[in-house]
């Protein structure tokens, strides 16, 4: 074993020496690790905005600067509280995204890292992706008419916070979104009608998810698992969930760890419509790029 130690140091202390002489010079060097590194931070972007870690990326932001502050005014008890804690709060920090951590080595090894950047992306499908008026009406439609004969049904809409971990929980769907397709997921006897389903853009993407269910001690015990599980994704991502009574029939939306109940067609419809403007907000920047590269394209 130390032989072989001792080899392959022999060896990183020859490849310095072979550096120099090849025909890169430093600028070149210089400009290759550039690109290396801002193409594996945007990566590592992209897994914490994928995954849970970006709202807890958040919170640790608001910690960092509370600790510049106090550090400004010469809290020196805070401050040393809290650099006794960093350690501690470092491995914490790992203990929390281990699951994060454990998927993200997987997908390295067993995909091209090309495919997930986004200068590869088709423009096309991301504008195929948005919510749209037809959406909304085909959720109003299918949530009201299982509703009437109280078919249960639970519909997680994707918002900013990606729902990734919890569509893997499921069953790959990827369908354009029709009152008619909901209406059968849900049909009782089904195999897909256990669970909820999430909703990306104009597609349902998985059924049959598990969603974590909420502590509040507030929610009315008359609710079941269902409306439990509802409050519960919103209370950890930003998303809007719709939840049709099995009991009643009635039609309820969580948003942000609260839940209204008993909507009428035009509330639901209304609430529908603000993730649309906000969608919109959110992609007008995106489209504006895309129609400057169509017309640079023109040009040619």
């Amino acid at each position: 074993m130390e032989q072989i130690l001792n080899s392959v140091k022999g060896w990183s202390n020859f490849l310095p020496r072979l550096s120099l002489s090849n025909p890169f010079t430093d600028p070149v060097r210089n400009i290759l690790e550039i690109v290396i590194l801002s193409f594996l931070i945007y990566e590592l972007l992209v897994w914490i905005k994928d995954s849970r870690a970006w709202t807890l990326l958040k919170g640790i932001s608001v910690i960092l600067l509370f600790t510049v502050f106090a550090d400004i005014l010469g809290l020196n008890t805070i401050l040393w509280i809290i650099y006794t804690c960093a350690p501690t709060a470092i491995i914490a920090l790992v203990i929390i995204f281990q699951p994060e951590l454990r998927r993200a080595l997987e997908q390295l090894g067993s995909k091209n890292l090309l495919t997930n950047f986004s200068l590869f992306e088709d423009s096309s499908k991301k504008e195929a992706g948005q919510f749209t008026d037809k959406t909304i009406n085909e959720l109003v439609r299918a949530s009201f008419e299982m509703g009437k004969v109280c078919t249960g049904a639970l519909m997680v809409i994707e918002r900013e916070t990606s729902l990734k971990d919890i569509e893997k929980t499921g069953i790959e769907v990827d369908g354009l979104i029709t009152s008619q397709l909901l209406i059968n997921i849900f049909e009782h006897n089904t195999p897909l009608h256990d669970g909820a389903v999430v909703i990306r853009g104009n597609r349902v993407v998985a059924a049959t998810c598990y969603l974590p269910l909420s502590d509040n001690m507030m929610i009315s015990k008359e609710l079941g698992t269902r409306h439990r599980a509802a409050v519960g994704v919103s209370e950890v991502t930003d998303s809007v969930t719709i939840v049709v009574s099995e009991e009643t029939g009635f039609v309820s939306v969580a948003k942000g760890g609260r839940l209204t109940r008993n909507m009428t067609q035009e509330e639901l419809r209304e609430e529908l419509s603000k993730l649309k403007t906000n969608q919109t907000e959110s992609r007008r920047f995106g489209r504006l790029k895309g129609r400057q590269k169509n017309e640079r394209k023109a040009d040619k």
